[in-house]
């Protein structure tokens, strides 16, 4: 385990850098370490590290989650109103209409399967769009309108719409009845995640000034790892009740990150943010390298030309989906093409959530697999590149 460990993380993070020397998104550089470190090439990773790589990637979402929350400033969002909250569900939901619609036709698989695909594929990737939302709100780049805030906001409740419909259309494809309820749980998961992750939030603020007024002084560091304790519990407590209660646990978390920014000062609020920033760098290599490690690329070969042209469909569906959120607002044809830019890569979700299709075991699930990694290769250095270039031509300065 620890030479797959070396592995991972030395040729990951070399890789990554000659992406980056390249001008190509990191990522890429650790997709292409884990296919070919990975069982269906050399073969040179352990089994055990693979069995637990699922687990692996979803701590990974929450590191990226508790920085999106971290990065959020409440007060700016309210500026933006309706439009942040539509950006939230609409354009995934065109995405996922787009493979209802189309993947049954373009890739002869069922309607259900179809749903399940449109949801592992619907999802916006916040490890590329937060941090330069992040950059372009401190470089001031748009910010008079709010559009680095309202995408940051979007981005981050879009990710949580995408897995719960996800976990709906799972459940149906492995038999589940699709009734009232399940579609009832959804904002329900919702609103419950938010009340939840909001209280503990605000808890653990409480904890930590408590301990600062009885002069117990918490570091930053051990904020850190209490929060992200914190965190893993409440994805727990998902799982715990799940069958009774919906509620979200990564909408939690990502709740629980903006209320102690919210209250903390902005001191404690940016050194968490850029702690978090810290241990990103460690696990993108890890869920990365690991999502690559699960793609058969002999498959993803073999899906070819169709699943390449379902996903530029797909696209299409979503960049609809931004346009209609920006009707009505004040926002010029240039900044409605960057929003619509911003909102096509992919890569987060889809390496979390991917291959679960596949150890759920059905029959859709290698498909699924293939084209969430095809559409990582294609839209990440896609919308990143477009993202880069334009934000100066596209962004008012402030």
């Amino acid at each position: 385990m620890l030479t797959s460990l070396s592995l991972i993380f030395l040729v990951g993070l070399a890789m990554g850098a000659i992406c980056g020397y390249l001008k190509l998104p990191r990522i890429i550089g650790m997709l292409v370490t884990g296919i070919v470190l990975g069982p269906y090439v050399l073969d040179l990773l352990d089994p055990s590290i693979l069995s637990i790589s699922a687990d692996l990637r979803k701590m990974a979402l929450i590191i990226i989650l508790l920085k999106a929350g971290l990065s959020l400033n409440l007060e700016d969002l309210k500026k933006v109103g309706r439009p942040a909250v539509m950006m939230s569900f609409v354009p995934a939901s065109f995405e996922i209409l787009g493979y209802i619609l189309c993947a049954p036709v373009i890739l002869g698989i069922s309607r259900v399967d179809a749903a399940v695909m449109g949801a592992v594929l619907g999802a916006v990737s916040p490890a590329v769009v937060v941090p330069r939302m992040v950059k372009f709100i401190e470089t001031k780049y748009g910010t008079g309108k709010a559009i680095p805030q309202m995408i940051l906001a979007g981005a981050s409740c879009d990710d949580i719409f995408v897995i719960v419909l996800f976990t709906t259309f799972l459940g149906m494809a492995q038999g589940d009845k699709a009734d009232v309820k399940s579609f009832l749980n959804i904002p329900v998961s919702i609103v419950l995640g938010v009340a939840l992750g909001a209280v503990v939030g605000y808890l653990l603020y409480l904890f930590f000034e408590t301990a600062y007024a009885k002069k117990h002084y918490v570091r930053n560091s051990m904020k850190v790892i209490i929060v992200l304790g914190v965190s893993f519990l409440l994805i727990a407590i998902e799982g715990w009740l799940e069958g009774k209660i919906a509620i979200s646990g990564l909408l939690a978390v990502v709740s629980m990150a903006c209320v102690l920014k919210m209250k903390s000062t902005a001191f404690v609020s940016k050194r968490l943010s850029e702690k978090f920033g810290k241990l990103w760098l460690a696990a993108e290599v890890i869920l990365f390298v690991l999502v690559g490690a699960a793609v058969d690329i002999r498959y993803t070969l073999e899906a070819g030309a169709a699943a390449i042209f379902m996903i530029l469909v797909a696209l299409i569906f979503r960049a609809c989906g931004v346009l209609l959120c920006m009707v009505k607002t004040n926002l010029n044809a240039k900044e409605r093409l960057f929003c619509v830019l911003a909102y096509l890569p992919k890569a987060t979700v889809q390496a979390a959530i991917g291959s679960v299709p596949l150890a759920a075991g059905l029959g859709c699930g290698k498909i699924i697999l293939s084209v969430a990694v095809m559409a990582i290769i294609i839209t990440a250095p896609f919308g990143a590149f477009g993202m880069d270039m334009s934000y100066k031509k596209l962004l008012e300065k402030e």
